[in-house]
């Protein structure tokens, strides 16, 4: 059976974030010792867990690396296409540069960070002009709860929750909005009129 583009984006988009999350509770589980309210979600990617860990997180960039591009020949708009792309560069970055790395070079792995946080939000908001209720309100829901996060979490803010609690209030959002918006293009035909869309092929 061929599937069409929106259809294959939705497949990709679903399972990268469904498969790291996964990842990650396993990664976490098989941890006696690790805390998730205050340990970063990074220290995953080090020791027993690493390579389950970076493993996942890269096949997410690279999964949604390729929704992105199936989704954009559905629609051709590059102010969405772009941050997508960045969102998906942003996993790769982290599972290829483990916090771990010499001191040196370790400001890799903050950056690749910082790029998927940033851009994985500010899609999901994008992602919200294009999409129908309920859906477009769950979209800029999670898109601005994970933005909001990122920015008390880059003022030293934690709201009682503890360092990895608040990373995780900025990476959740968007992994549940991933897996969310598959959904969402897996249930909707190709062909199905998308709000805001324009008839033509420009940015």
């Amino acid at each position: 059976m061929r599937y069409d583009d929106r259809t294959l984006a939705g497949v990709l988009f679903f399972f990268g974030s469904v498969e790291f999350l996964l990842a990650m509770l396993v990664s976490e589980g098989s941890l006696p010792t690790y805390v998730v309210s205050s340990q970063p979600i990074s220290d995953l990617g080090v020791g027993p867990t690493a390579a389950l860990f970076n493993t996942s997180i890269v096949l997410l960039g690279l999964l949604t690396l390729a929704g992105a591009y199936f989704y954009h020949r559905t629609h051709k708009t590059l102010w969405i296409t772009v941050p997508f792309l960045l969102a998906g560069i942003g996993p790769i970055g982290v599972g290829l540069f483990p916090e771990n790395l010499p001191e040196n070079i370790r400001f890799l792995h903050g950056l690749f960070a910082l790029i998927s946080f940033l851009f994985g939000g500010l899609v999901a908001i994008l992602i919200a002009t294009r999409v129908r209720p309920p859906f477009r309100y769950i979209s800029l829901l999670l898109g601005v709860l994970g933005l909001v996060a990122l920015a008390l979490f880059l003022a030293g803010q934690d709201a009682g929750i503890g360092y990895g609690g608040m990373e995780r209030m900025i990476a959740y959002p968007v992994l549940f909005w991933e897996v969310g918006f598959g959904g969402y293009l897996m249930s909707s035909p190709e062909g199905e009129p998308v709000p805001g869309a324009r008839k033509d092929t420009g940015a």
